[in-house]
C-alpha cells in the first residue's frame, strides 16, 4: 500500500502513519521525474482548505499517474469540510483517478486568523477513536464515499469563488518577521513550496518570501522564536504542531 500526503503541522502525516504502508510526500514527489505509482491500495491524506484541496494536492492530482483497484482518501480538518469530499472526488475522477472510499476526520484547527490554538486543543474531538474506524473500513476494502449535502457542495463553490476573485487573501503579504528571528532557517525548512530564503547581511537575519505560498502556516507555527506573525491572529501567542509527529518528520516532508 501507497500512502501520498501532504501536511503542514502533521496532522496529515500522523494520520498517513496510522494506515501503515509507504509513505509518499507529495512535495517530494512533485519535485521528482517519477509520477507514476501502481498498488493494490492507494491512499491519499490531506488537510482541507477552502474547502476544497491544497493547491500542491491538486497539481498532484493532475500530474500524477495512480492506478489501483482501491483508492482511498482521508481529509483531515478542523472546523467543517464544507463539501470537500466530494468536490476532490469530482476533481480526481477528472483527471482519472477513481476514488473507492472518501471522508473525513476532525482534527485540531491550525488557522491561526481565526481560531485559537489553545481553545482548539480543549475541544473533545475523539480523534483515536474516528480514526480507527476509517482505518478498519479501509483495511476491509470498503466503498463509500461521504459525499455531504447540497448546502455542502454551495459552500465549497462560494468559497473557492471568493479565493478566485480575492487571491491576495491568504498571502505572504500578510506574514512580518520579528527582530527576533535568529536565522536558524526552520521556517525555509518546513516550507512545502520552497518559498522561503534566508538571506543574513551584516549579522542580520531577513526571510524573503517568494510569491508561491501555500498558505499552510507551516513557518509560522514551527518557528522556534515565534518571530514570524500574521496582521491577524486569534492567539499570536499559540502555535501548533501535532503530538504525534516530530518537527524533523515535517522537514524530512517538505524539504
Amino acid at each position: 500500500m501507497k500512502i501520498f500526503y501532504f501536511t503542514g503541522t502533521g496532522n496529515s502525516l500522523a494520520v498517513a502513519k496510522s494506515f501503515g504502508g509507504e509513505l509518499y510526500s507529495i512535495p517530494k514527489v512533485l519535485k521528482s521525474n517519477e509520477l507514476n505509482f501502481e498498488d493494490e491500495k492507494i491512499g491519499i491524506v490531506f488537510p482541507v482548505y477552502g474547502f476544497a484541496a491544497p493547491k500542491i494536492v491538486q497539481e498532484f492530482i493532475e500530474k500524477a499517474t495512480l492506478k489501483s483497484p482501491y483508492i482511498f482518501t482521508i481529509l483531515t480538518y478542523g472546523n467543517k469540510t464544507g463539501g470537500s469530499i466530494k468536490w476532490f472526488v469530482d476533481f480526481a475522477k477528472k483527471n482519472n483517478i477513481n476514488v473507492q472510499y472518501a471522508d473525513s476526520l476532525l482534527m485540531i484547527d491550525n488557522y491561526l486568523p481565526v481560531f485559537d490554538i489553545e481553545k482548539q486543543k480543549l475541544k473533545p474531538n475523539n480523534i483515536n477513536e474516528n480514526l480507527n474506524r476509517l482505518v478498519n473500513d479501509v483495511s476491509e476494502n470498503k466503498q463509500y464515499v461521504n459525499s455531504g449535502t447540497y448546502l455542502d457542495s454551495i459552500a465549497t463553490n462560494s468559497i473557492q469563488g471568493l479565493i478566485k476573485i480575492f487571491p491576495n487573501f491568504n498571502s505572504v503579504k500578510n506574514f512580518s518577521v520579528q527582530n527576533n528571528c535568529n536565522g536558524c532557517g526552520t521556517c525555509a525548512k518546513v516550507c512545502s513550496r520552497d518559498n522561503i530564503a534566508i538571506n543574513k547581511d551584516a549579522g542580520k537575519s531577513k526571510l524573503i518570501y517568494g510569491d508561491n505560498c501555500e498558505f499552510c502556516l507551516a513557518c509560522i507555527n514551527l518557528c522556534p522564536q515565534k518571530a514570524i506573525k500574521l496582521k491577524r491572529e486569534r492567539n499570536p501567542n499559540a502555535r501548533f504542531i501535532n503530538e504525534n509527529v516530530t518537527l524533523k518528520e515535517i522537514i524530512e516532508a517538505n524539504n
